[in-house]
């Protein structure tokens, strides 16, 4: 079991890094704050990499039993511009502490009137055209972002907003 880290207990911090298959990159998220870490999720909170109009900064729930990453996105003056759920393969090092959540492709963008848009599932079939992603991990694509959508027509995923909201106050 992992133990527990966040930003008041003076623990070494996990490295976290964001892997994107389209484009090829693999981005340390050095500025990113861990906020809490178990087995089964980390809460970050973070400034945007590239500064961005629409928002500026945001708060992300890795589910690692899911395969999801869960994030507000906020604008500058603190309100929500929308929530934005990664589909996620993550891989752990124990030796260094570090983990690499790859970018599946698929997202899910829920508006603040409460619609939802699934995004970029035309990635997913170039990334597999291509052979840039295996027959497995589109397969485990697939079946996160079923997962993920049931979760959200079936109002269970109020419970991982929940979660979110009372790291983000603390």
């Amino acid at each position: 079991m992992l133990a527990q880290t966040n930003i008041y207990g003076g623990k070494h911090m996990a490295t976290l890094f964001r892997k994107r298959l389209i484009p090829d990159e693999c981005i340390n998220l050095k500025d990113d704050i861990i906020i809490h870490r178990d087995d089964k999720k980390i809460i970050t909170s973070w400034k945007t990499i590239h500064p961005k109009k629409e928002f500026s900064h945001g708060c992300s729930y890795y589910c690692l039993d899911k395969g999801w990453k869960i994030s507000r996105f906020y604008k500058e003056d603190n309100s929500l511009a929308y929530v934005y759920c990664d589909i996620i393969d993550t891989d752990y090092n124990v030796q260094e502490d570090r983990y690499v959540f790859t970018d599946l492709l698929a997202d899910v963008i829920i508006d603040n009137t409460g619609f939802v848009r699934v995004v970029d599932l035309d990635e997913l079939a170039d990334a597999c055209n291509k052979n840039i992603i295996s027959k497995d991990m589109l397969e485990a694509a697939l079946y996160r972002l079923n997962e993920l959508l049931t979760a959200i027509y079936s109002d269970t995923f109020g419970q991982y907003l929940d979660i979110l909201s009372e790291y983000e106050k603390n």
